[in-house]
């Protein structure tokens, strides 16, 4: 029971990555609490306290009331995959993006920053991209996104570095999640995600969240302000 007496608020961990997070911190005995659109049926079962929540919406501060006083850490999960050639993407495709990815996280910190400061050992996960990293095409609107993430990340820790909370991020390349669903969806397009990356593998949830539960909790204490890759190599070795 590492994590006893801890609390850990997801933001959307009803699947895929989040999902990954919620059961390793339940399994090491932290109290998690998940906003979401949709309840897991394990939640119960886990003891995992459960808030219906929509990050779109304007306010949001039901969070504040969901909450304990005190605490830990939050991951913020939620993501877009909107692959397209720059010249078929909308603004309001940049808007959607860029309130899902950035303005969603800010509305939710902005909702849990006393209880973070309370706990005196808080701790902030987000997800970016590989594709902040290395240029991909097709990737305009969400990798602008995911770059001002990252940006509002750093800002943050060296803010917040004070009050002893933590702001870091991990970045991913292609991920089996039902989000990146209509990119492995058929065994061809497997094998190519799985070619594209040196370890010759695309990602699982599972090596996210080992990363993500390091990163919240007191074992990485004198990490923050990163860009972490977890992307197979992708964005750091070529094969020759």
């Amino acid at each position: 029971m590492k994590y006893k007496n801890q609390n850990y608020l997801i933001i959307g961990g009803s699947r895929g990555i989040g999902w990954e997070v919620v059961q390793r911190l339940v399994k090491e005995g932290a109290q998690v609490y998940v906003a979401c659109r949709t309840k897991h049926s394990e939640f119960d079962h886990l003891s995992v306290k459960y808030l219906p929540l929509d990050i779109t919406q304007d306010d949001l501060s039901e969070l504040q009331k969901f909450i304990p006083p005190s605490l830990h850490g939050v991951a913020y999960c939620p993501g877009t995959i909107n692959l397209r050639p720059f010249s078929a993407l909308k603004i309001s495709d940049f808007m959607y993006d860029f309130s899902v990815n950035v303005v969603g996280a800010v509305k939710v910190l902005q909702n849990v920053l006393p209880a973070l400061k309370k706990s005196q050992t808080g701790s902030v996960v987000f997800y970016s991209t590989v594709a902040t990293r290395i240029g991909l095409s097709y990737h305009a609107s969400i990798a602008t996104a995911k770059s001002a993430l990252e940006g509002l990340a750093k800002s943050l820790a060296a803010e917040y570095a004070g009050a002893q909370i933590r702001f870091n991020v991990v970045a991913p390349s292609l991920t089996n999640t039902t989000l990146a669903g209509n990119l492995l969806s058929t065994a061809e397009k497997q094998l190519a995600a799985s070619e594209r990356h040196p370890l010759k593998r695309f990602g699982q949830p599972a090596d996210i969240a080992e990363l993500t539960v390091f990163l919240l909790t007191p074992s990485s204490n004198w990490i923050t302000g990163q860009i972490i890759a977890v992307d197979g190599g992708l964005s750091a070795a070529r094969l020759f």
